[in-house]
């Protein structure tokens, strides 16, 4: 066997019965390279004896006929071991394949003894920001043809093509980029790592035009910023030089924008989805304010990284126009601590491989924003061990080039800025310079009366607190500070306890004797405990929530009135808010949430919607007549049964544990389908439904309303329940009790038409394109049989063609509206 690795390889891929350690060989595919470049192919099918199992017959597209005329592996493996003894063995999930092919070759007299690679691994490194790295996933990604998939033959030549661009990769990285990697290359599989150290005697260093070299970290230096071109101030020109497509709707709201303009008070302008909003207000606010900054508020990252990837994206490619998009510190990377990551020696691989991702993530970003990578979920405690703190000492070598800090001063000067309503709320409460004098868009603005709220809110992990105390009180102290300690001590055990026990929430008294103890604490002790009880007038409660294996006990504050915008605001050139959900009733609107007693209120048209039926499901029991195992079984039930329709399912819920409960009742079954959390986030999630990887989803709260489903010409939206505010949370007391101090009536006034604004928001999100059709259909049987049902009702038939009867007969109309 030749020792020159570096030029011939045999990247080879199995079928088998099974991926246990019984597994037979089913069929064989060799793809061999040499100078990057595919030489020789060898394929053949093995007679394993056995029968296969429906699953593999399913996943190959292999049938025991086949098979059966097919040789024995005896016959074949000499053939096979000629062919790829001296060669790299490469493979995508090498283990499993080279393990097989060596054991069965074993048995029939030939050794294996090649250096083995493994792709997924060095993709893993070398293409740091994919959401996977399966075949499919990888050959889609790089635009590599892969045909007939799950064939070894197909697999194998995919896989050969992922190995060659890879090579070509890792060779163009530079010397410095190499040498870092090398430093954890031993964690990858086998030999994985000879493949990094052939490139890098090819390799060539860094050019410094490009790049910087801080501590062996491989930085992109800025490229100058190009000549902004001109926009014009008609709304037509821009869309056809960004070449959309006109819409009527559009062309209204645009007009609603350019008319704020030359008005002083807010813009509140209420424009249903699917309509092209944000280039609706994007394109004339640029074009008509050429020195102003336009500063655009969403309510979630998603949805920022979804405008900054589309609309942002073309706007500054098109008029390269100086456009950036900032979040919180702890969402990008902070140098300085991965600089000490890397200094330290770590025995898991999974860490070691992550250090290589980030090293050559490092030499391709321009951000630094760690949702880049969006694998780091796998390890979250590596990632909050590197992520930015917002602090940054001016004397650290990467101060000129540490990621928040350019971000920070990027946003005070560029020309659109997008973040979202969680950081701008934190930024002007503590920078009022950053919202002042510049054109405001809040987006989704109904979001902004809960984002304030969680503003107002403080809270401390209880557990944790009683146990910094019980310390503090064995140290030695005078004897008033020890008994003032176990008053605190005794007073929230008690809460605890109630909490935990009773489910009780304390009375005001618990709470005002908590408040004398901590108002007597020394100066300087405990200042977070403090600083929750230093307003009179505040909201004190006990929550608690899941964090991986334990259970986390809060103790939370908020102010008991509710947040005002308008005072909260520091003095702006001009105030938009754009929402499908401004106007929420006769007696209640959003500007009267946030403050705004003066401002101009604009509605854009409601569309009718002939693509849309919605069926309500006579038949679905009352979740208040079913337990909690039987409601999931009736909802999991159902969609079995829509599982076998030829559209993709998003199905909505209102409440995780029935969820997760669904979801479980569904894999039982053997019923293929995603579910937020369980299955990723949110975005990834939504990335794999869009793409077709699986044709169910299952969502919460991130996918009732802001996300678009777009690429489906046929849908099918479940929605499980009405999504009415929970009566006991603390935000819908403080909310009621408002309404109240106003003389209204909270339930119909505002959390009814609330809930049927967002009932209607969740219908809007399978209804994005005039030639998309899609069935809705609603479980929740209360729009029938409750007193306010009457008016959920007549707004959805004002709206849309509804139908009351049984799941069966649903399902009959949806097949045939649908095809």
């Amino acid at each position: 066997m030749t020792n020159d690795f570096s030029r011939k390889y045999a990247v080879i891929d199995l079928e088998a019965t099974g991926s246990g350690a019984l597994a037979s060989i089913i069929q064989v595919g060799i793809v061999i390279i040499k100078d990057q470049e595919i030489v020789d192919s060898y394929q053949t099918d093995i007679n394993p004896h056995e029968p296969l199992s429906d699953h593999i017959k399913k996943l190959t597209g292999i049938t025991d006929h086949q098979l059966s005329q097919a040789p024995d592996f005896s016959q074949v493996a000499k053939t096979i071991y000629e062919l790829i003894e001296d060669c790299v063995f490469v493979a995508h999930n090498v283990k499993f394949d080279a393990n097989l092919l060596a054991e069965s070759l074993f048995f029939e007299g030939y050794e294996l003894l090649t250096p083995r690679v493994d792709t997924v691994e060095l993709a893993q490194v070398f293409y740091p920001s994919l959401e996977k790295y399966s075949l499919g996933h990888l050959s889609e990604q790089l635009q590599l043809e892969l045909s007939d998939a799950h064939t070894a033959i197909a697999d194998a030549k995919a896989t050969a093509k992922l190995f060659i661009k890879l090579l070509q990769k890792i060779e163009n990285l530079p010397r410095e980029t190499l040498e870092a990697v090398l430093c954890y290359s031993g964690s990858l599989l086998f030999e994985t790592e000879m493949i990094i150290r052939e490139a890098l005697s090819k390799s060539k260093p860094y050019n410094p035009q490009k790049h910087i070299n801080l501590n062996g970290i491989l930085l992109k230096k800025e490229k100058p910023a190009l000549k902004p071109r001109q926009m014009s101030t008609d709304f037509a020109i821009n869309t056809a030089l960004l070449s959309l497509d006109e819409r009527a709707s559009q062309k209204a709201f645009v007009q609603f924008v350019e008319e704020g303009l030359d008005q002083s008070e807010p813009s509140f302008i209420q424009a249903q989805a699917g309509i092209g909003k944000t280039y609706g207000y994007l394109l004339p606010l640029l074009a008509h304010n050429k020195q102003t900054q336009v500063v655009v508020s969403v309510p979630t990252k998603i949805l920022q990284d979804q405008i900054v990837a589309n609309e942002v994206t073309a706007i500054s490619e098109q008029f390269h126009l100086d456009c950036h998009s900032i979040k919180g510190p702890g969402n990008y990377i902070k140098l300085d601590l991965f600089q000490e990551s890397l200094n330290q020696k770590d025995d898991n691989r999974l860490i070691n491989r992550y250090k290589m991702q980030l090293l050559v993530w490092l030499f391709e970003t321009s951000t630094g924003d760690l949702d880049e990578i969006k694998q780091k979920q796998r390890f979250a405690a590596y990632f909050d061990h590197i992520k930015h703190d917002g602090v940054l000492e001016s004397t650290s070598i990467f101060y000129d080039y540490d990621f928040w800090r350019k971000s920070y001063e990027k946003a005070k000067t560029c020309r659109l800025l997008i973040t979202n309503h969680a950081y701008f709320l934190h930024r002007v409460q503590d920078d009022k310079a950053f919202a002042k004098n510049k054109v405001l868009v809040f987006d989704e603005a109904q979001k902004l009366v809960l984002q304030l709220e969680q503003l107002s809110r403080q809270h401390i992990d209880l557990m944790a607190l009683l146990r910094d105390l019980q310390q503090s009180i064995n140290k030695p102290q005078s004897l008033l500070e020890k008994r003032l300690l176990e008053g605190i001590v005794f007073e929230l055990s008690q809460l605890a306890s109630d909490y935990y026990q009773k489910g009780i929430r304390p009375n005001e008294g618990s709470w005002t004797r908590l408040k004398e103890h901590v108002k007597e604490l020394p100066d300087g002790d405990f200042t977070e405990l403090k600083r929750l009880f230093q307003h009179q007038d505040d909201d004190y409660w006990i929550s608690s929530e899941q964090q991986d294996e334990k259970r986390v006990t809060y103790l939370n504050v908020s102010r008991k009135s509710v947040t005002n915008l308008k005072t909260f605001l520091p003095e702006t050139l001009k105030l938009y808010f754009v929402s499908a959900t401004l106007h929420i009733s006769p007696q209640v609107s959003l500007a009267d949430l946030l403050g705004f007693d003066r401002f101009a209120y604009s509605e854009i048209d409601k569309q009718s919607h002939p693509n849309q039926l919605l069926f309500i499901d006579k038949e679905m029991p009352l979740v208040s007549d079913s337990t909690d195992q039987a409601y999931a079984q009736e909802i999991a039930e159902r969609l079995l049964r829509l599982s076998k329709q030829p559209a993709p399912v998003l199905v909505l819920f209102t409440s995780k544990k029935q969820m997760l409960m669904v979801s479980d009742q569904l894999d039982s079954w053997q019923v293929s389908h995603l579910t937020q959390e369980k299955n990723g986030t949110p975005y990834s999630i939504k990335k794999r439904f869009d793409r077709g990887e699986q044709s169910m989803l299952l969502g919460l709260g991130a996918f009732w309303e802001g996300v678009d489903f777009v690429h489906a010409d046929r849908m099918i939206a479940v929605i499980t329940r009405l999504p009415f505010d929970n009566p006991e949370d603390v935000f819908v007391k403080k909310l009621s009790s408002h309404l109240l101090s106003q003389g209204k009536n909270p339930f119909n006034d505002y959390f009814l038409p609330m809930a049927i604004l967002k009932l209607k928001q969740a219908i809007g999100r399978t209804m994005r394109r005039d030639n998309q059709k899609s069935a809705i259909i609603l479980l929740d049987r209360r729009v029938i049989t409750k007193s306010y049902g009457q008016v959920i009702l007549d707004s959805l038939t004002n709206d849309f063609t509804v139908y009351q009867q049984n799941f069966e007969d649903s399902l009959e109309k949806i097949n045939d509206f649908l095809t």
